[in-house]
């Protein structure tokens, strides 16, 4: 028995079972072989053909329709009930709803699937496709996870046919991979491709950051599908592509499957993703910083959130942390990635460099809901998600980099936040005559202004706004 975060792992004759401790949902995993024999083409007159293996992926690769939500459909509809205002702008009664078209991939028989987030966000309905089958499938939403861009959806049909999944951790540059899904509605679709590169990040696309790069073809519409090997078997899923102009450069993203099968299970177990954390500011060890230090890999603490594990556990600002338990931290990104996938309240152990000499620090992680997001500041602040500002978002949500504060990542439909005219991409710079920088700022100032009203300032794309909330 092997644990894989909150979940038990059994492997028994190529089926992978996952299951979390005291629930009974459950799902299959059918297991394609960890460690495949390459080959070259042959010298014989023969054409190279993947027909045969591609086609059982393609009967896995489903089409995913959705209606989406406005974001702003509350202030949208208020308009609406004014007739001069439909008039003058030439905008109808009843306004079509948006829609998403996008791709899935089934991964048991009784009816999950996996897709992007992006596909699936904010969708009123949700309808699936299936291979050679005309009949539209309405589908329930299990749960999402925007920080690696991944949901689960789910369908109640019998005798679906689940994609082999593959190991990510076993790719090499260069292998052969292909592209399955469904671009622009038109129906199943391959391409074919290489992996370009592995452990991609800093791109600006999710949170938690580990692509495969390839150039095998993601149009539109090919999001939630599959990246598979030349077996067929499951090596990622397909999520975008890195382009000035919106078509196919030859740089797409894939999550790894690796990810894919933790975010899968967690959220199929209990409809969210919970993530370790420590509470530090983290940076690369530049050419001019790994002078100072003995290692040459690693992350640089620069600074601690004082309520984080981290801190109470005795790290200090200049840290280089080049391991934990049994993985080598690489740099941010890396660390990153493996604080995530370790357990919330558990124990874990730190090698770090400090004036040139190793330590180890014991340390128990918090919970990436409960400090980063500030489940107790959502809960203050009326239903705002929150994050400090970082690289990433600041990209993802086109923000100057001469911005400060504390960033909403979301505001929860029908919450005060929401009510009160706080929107996604607003940044708290200031409540009342407090300036804020960050959660740390922010916490402070809001227990200082228990149950009275505050005003609250937010730099929304360069423009200051006052809101009012208690």
């Amino acid at each position: 028995m092997k644990k894989i975060g909150v979940v038990v792992t059994t492997l028994l004759l190529g089926t992978i079972v996952l299951f979390a401790k005291g629930d009974l949902h459950s799902i299959d995993l059918k297991m394609a072989d960890p460690d495949p024999q390459r080959v070259t083409p042959s010298d014989k007159e023969e054409i190279l053909s993947f027909s045969t293996m591609i086609q059982k992926s393609m009967k896995s690769v489903v089409n995913i329709k959705s209606t989406q939500s406005d974001p702003n459909s509350k202030q949208i509809q208020e308009l609406m009930r004014d007739p001069y205002f439909r008039r003058f702008f030439s905008i109808p009664s009843h306004p079509r709803p948006r829609g998403a078209l996008g791709s899935g991939v089934i991964l048991s028989e009784d009816g999950y699937i996996v897709t992007n987030n992006h596909v699936v966000e904010n969708a009123t309905s949700i309808t699936v496709t299936l291979p050679d089958d005309p009949k539209e499938y309405e589908a329930k939403l299990i749960g999402t996870d925007k920080d690696s861009d991944l949901a689960v959806i789910k369908i109640e049909a019998d005798g679906l046919k689940p994609i082999e999944v593959g190991d990510s951790n076993n790719l090499k540059v260069a292998d052969v991979v292909f592209a399955v899904g469904n671009p622009f509605g038109v129906g199943e679709t391959v391409t074919q491709g290489i992996v370009s590169a592995l452990n991609k990040n800093h791109v600006g696309i999710n949170q938690y950051e580990n692509f495969i790069q390839t150039d095998a073809s993601i149009n539109p519409g090919n999001s939630g599908g599959a990246l598979v090997d030349s077996r067929g078997a499951l090596v990622g899923i397909n999520s975008a592509i890195l382009s000035r102009s919106g078509g196919n450069n030859g740089i797409g993203f894939a999550i790894p499957v690796s990810m894919v099968k933790r975010v899968v299970t967690s959220l199929i177990s209990s409809g969210k993703v919970t993530r370790g954390y420590l509470g530090v500011t983290i940076s690369d060890l530049n050419s001019e910083l790994v002078q100072l230090y003995k290692h040459q890999n690693g992350a640089v603490v620069v600074n601690l959130d004082e309520d984080g594990p981290a801190y109470k556990s005795g790290f200090k600002r200049g840290d280089l942390i080049y391991k934990i338990n049994d993985k080598n931290v690489k740099d941010p990104s890396s660390l990153k990635q493996i604080v995530a996938s370790l357990k919330p309240d558990s124990q874990n152990t730190f090698y770090v460099e400090r004036d040139k000499k190793e330590i180890q620090i014991d340390t128990k992680l918090g919970s990436r809901d409960g400090f980063v997001l500030g489940k107790s500041l959502d809960k203050a602040l009326g239903g705002m998600k929150l994050s400090e500002l970082n690289t990433q978002n600041m990209q993802e949500y086109r923000l100057s980099s001469s911005v400060n504060g504390v960033l909403i990542e979301d505001v929860y439909p029908r919450s005060r936040a929401e009510r009160a005219g706080f929107q996604a991409g607003d940044v708290i710079i200031q409540i009342e005559n407090s300036n804020i920088s960050n959660i740390s700022d922010l916490k402070k100032v809001i227990s200082r202004y228990k149950n009275r009203p505050k005003r609250i300032y937010v730099n929304r794309y360069g423009t200051i706004l006052m809101l009012a909330m208690r």
